[in-house]
């Protein structure tokens, strides 16, 4: 019998990747079992070790032997038989009459009540009804009698594998595929250096922590009512950081259902116990709306006098106006938003095209170049300017090979912690250098994954025409901004650009569709802009129905 190329078992290969990284970076967080699995693992034939990490990276827990077809695995049944001997797998897991009906054909599904033989079959949720009605309880596969030749085989340590990938990633969004996109090449990431004591958990109770969250997540998700999810997270705290934060994320949204469903009393309950950027902003709104009116005054002008962002400071103003005529009150000093330079376009409508797109052709011209870039433009410059600062090997932000990000990208010390790292890089704007670091960075770091640079957008004439263009100072001013608050400021900037090179000038029009209005953040990305000089406009365009028609 010819030996299966190793190539065949390359998912094998990363899997045991992850347990050595895992045994040599966390041995202090695993519990005995796990230190158990990762021995005996290394110990199994290496047809039990690949069927095991096939379904480890399978949907499951419960997989028909006949649907397992692997060449390189060879018979199922012999390759699962150590499993089962350590228990890792199950052939008897009792099945309810949802679980055996997610693994059954609908005609399968009939064969079992016989009660339907000879009438039109109904459909699936109506026969899974049937029969969790004729059999309420669980039974065994084999005494489904569902499809007696086959076998079912049941994963019974998928949890345990899930931690330890999550224990690699740090996060449970990143999966074995990572690999696999990393091997054919269409995935590079920054190869950071970092020591084997990077890591992003250091307790097991963060683990622990991290682990109640996505369950918290993920019913969420399926449909349990957030006042419930709520009430269970309620004693819920963490001395990480960064996962206290998740914990304060979801905390939020579990919040803005309430609101959504009207239960508006908990959800200001629950608003202020929330430590999130939105949450004094949604108390406020709130308390106005139930006619709480003196409250919601007195809470806005606090926050107006220490605003958390830039996007509650919007917003707290607009509720102002709003309070002080209703009450009577004196309207708090407001900033005023700057003149905005209007234009007006009447065009034919293109089917197909996108308005951006019409207004671009429309303004082209053979000296003044038109690029669609919203927000891409801004942030793949600073990528490539600051690259040196981002993928910075500090503690806690790069622990595995897959990092397309620092882990602490939105954290709000971010900036400060690299403060000095991209002092130097925005330094090079006022020295000149910024154009040839960037020209280097560009054809050094082409397709590497980044937060900021979009490859597919950023050509060469594109790059050149921008640091052609734009000034210097409008770059500094830009980054400074973003690096204020990465999260709400990346994204808000005007839809177009265009460029005269020979003339060494720019613009950027925000494009504004029949029926489109200004969302809030383009509202502050424009107002920051005009306020510092910046060739920035509004293209409303209405639509020549005749044209069209």
């Amino acid at each position: 019998m010819p030996i299966p190329d190793a190539a065949n078992f390359y998912y094998l290969s990363n899997f045991q990747t992850v347990l050595d990284w895992v045994a040599a970076r966390y041995a202090d967080l695993l519990s005995e079992s796990e230190h158990a699995f990762i021995t005996r693992f290394s110990t199994l034939p290496q047809p039990a070790q690949a069927l095991l990490v096939r379904l480890v990276m399978r949907k499951g827990p419960h997989f028909r032997c006949s649907k397992l077809v692997y060449a390189e695995i060879g018979d199922i049944p012999t390759a699962a038989a150590p499993l089962l001997a350590l228990g890792w797998l199950r052939d008897d897991q009792p099945l309810q009459a949802q679980e055996l009906a997610n693994l059954l054909l609908k005609r399968e599904l009939v064969k079992l009540l016989p009660s339907l033989a000879g009438l039109p079959a109904p459909g699936k949720a109506e026969l899974i009804a049937l029969l969790a009605e004729t059999q309420p309880q669980a039974l065994p596969w084999q005494q489904w009698q569902a499809a007696p030749q086959d076998r079912l085989f049941s994963l019974t340590v998928g949890a345990l594998c899930e931690r330890l990938r999550l224990l690699f990633f740090g996060n449970l969004s990143q999966g074995w595929a990572e690999f696999v996109l990393a091997d054919l090449g269409l995935f590079r990431y920054e190869q950071v250096g970092f020591s084997a004591h990077s890591r992003g958990f250091h307790q097991r109770q963060e683990v622990d922590d991290y682990l109640l969250l996505q369950r918290c997540r993920e019913a969420f998700d399926e449909g349990q009512p957030a006042k419930d999810i709520l009430a269970a997270l309620q004693a819920f705290s963490s001395s990480s950081p960064w996962i206290e934060q998740r914990c304060q994320r979801l905390r939020f949204r579990l919040s803005q259902q309430l609101e959504r469903e009207g239960n508006l009393e908990l959800a200001l309950q629950h608003y202020a116990q929330t430590h999130y950027p939105g949450a004094r902003q949604r108390r406020i709104r709130i308390l106005e709306k139930t006619g709480r009116h003196s409250q919601a005054y007195h809470l806005a002008t606090a926050a107006l006098q220490a605003p958390e962002s830039e996007a509650e400071l919007q917003l707290v103003e607009r509720a102002l106006r709003r309070l002080s005529r209703q009450l009577k009150a004196p309207l708090p000093h407001r900033s005023t938003p700057a003149a905005m330079p209007e234009q007006h376009l009447h065009l034919p409508q293109q089917v197909g095209m996108a308005v951006e797109h019409a207004v671009a052709r429309q303004l082209s011209q053979p000296e003044g170049r038109v690029y669609y870039v919203e927000n891409a433009l801004l942030g793949s410059l600073f990528g490539l300017l600051c690259w040196e600062a981002l993928f910075a090997p500090l503690p806690g932000a790069f622990f595995h090979p897959f990092h397309s990000a620092p882990a602490d990208l939105y954290s709000s010390d971010f900036y400060t912690r690299r403060r000095r790292l991209f002092n130097h890089c925005l330094a090079q704007l006022d020295n000149g250098e910024y154009r040839t670091c960037i020209r280097q960075r560009y054809r050094q770091k082409q397709g590497i994954q980044s937060p900021f640079v979009h490859w597919a957008l950023l050509h060469e004439q594109l790059l050149e025409d921008a640091l052609q263009c734009i000034p210097a100072a409008h770059l500094k001013l830009w980054f400074q901004r973003l690096l204020q608050d990465i999260k709400a400021n990346r994204a808000g900037m005007p839809d177009l650009i265009q460029f005269w090179p020979a003339e060494q000038r720019y613009r950027m029009i925000e494009v504004k569709g029949p029926g489109d209005r200004l969302q809030d953040n383009q509202r502050r990305w424009l107002d920051f802009c005009a306020r510092h000089q910046m060739p920035v406009e509004v293209c409303y365009v209405t639509w020549d129905e005749a044209e069209y028609a």
